[in-house]
């Protein structure tokens, strides 16, 4: 599903590389954790992924498609495989929450008849039914954390990458966040999380990928993360 071999990434011959020979291989249907602190590579990994940044060297492989035989034109094809949810929601302000999740199926030319039946089963999977003409400024962080994940997963992507989803809220409603990304990876979806909240990785007991200075210093499953 996903592989990088011997990846790093350069932005700048004169910098420190941001990733250095990392090698890594997530399987259909895992999820993992991915931890670091502020600067060690989390956010380059991840903007590799969704090829928003080439690697400087290595291999990249993803849902079968090697990177380096991706075409510029591909690339949004390659980017319906992975939905992506980030810290700060990024939802449209002037649409109501099934606007918000319909327009990614607008966006690729999804009928009207296919959005209306679809848009209301995702968001009965994050919890939002009955909620569907709320605006996004009525709503609760982790109500509007919801949305950003429906509207991720709508297109039914085989990868889900959520970039410190839980950053900008209270325990409860982080809480609510992490179950719903649960919920979606029973239902099949490979789900990368990265996260500085180390009470949620000890009580998910998942694998857990430790990045430090741009090197994968620890790959464990089942892990609980002790400060040192």
């Amino acid at each position: 599903m996903i592989l990088l071999d011997r990846v790093s990434k350069s932005y700048s011959s004169e910098s420190e590389p941001a990733l250095e020979r990392i090698s890594l291989h997530v399987e259909p249907k895992e999820f993992v954790i991915i931890i670091g602190a502020s600067g060690a590579g989390k956010s380059t990994l991840l903007k590799l992924l969704t090829r928003e940044e080439k690697p400087s060297s290595g291999k990249i492989i993803v849902g079968g498609i090697d990177y380096d035989k991706l075409k510029d034109k591909d690339i949004p094809l390659l980017r319906r495989k992975i939905g992506t949810v980030f810290q700060d929601f990024k939802l449209l302000p002037n649409k109501n929450v099934f606007e918000n999740v319909a327009f990614a199926l607008e966006i690729v030319g999804m009928s009207n008849r296919e959005i209306n039946h679809t848009v209301p089963r995702v968001l009965d999977i994050v919890g939002l039914r009955g909620k569907e003409k709320r605006m996004p400024l009525e709503l609760s962080g982790g109500e509007r954390q919801r949305v950003a994940i429906a509207r991720a997963v709508v297109r039914q992507p085989k990868i889900l990458i959520a970039d410190e989803p839980t950053g900008n809220l209270d325990p409860k409603h982080a809480w609510d966040v992490i179950k719903v990304l649960e919920k979606i990876n029973r239902y099949g979806t490979t789900v990368i999380l990265t996260t500085h909240n180390i009470e949620i990785v000890n009580k998910l007991k998942r694998r857990v990928v430790t990045i430090k200075d741009g090197k994968i210093v620890s790959d464990r499953a089942n892990a609980e993360y002790h400060e040192s």
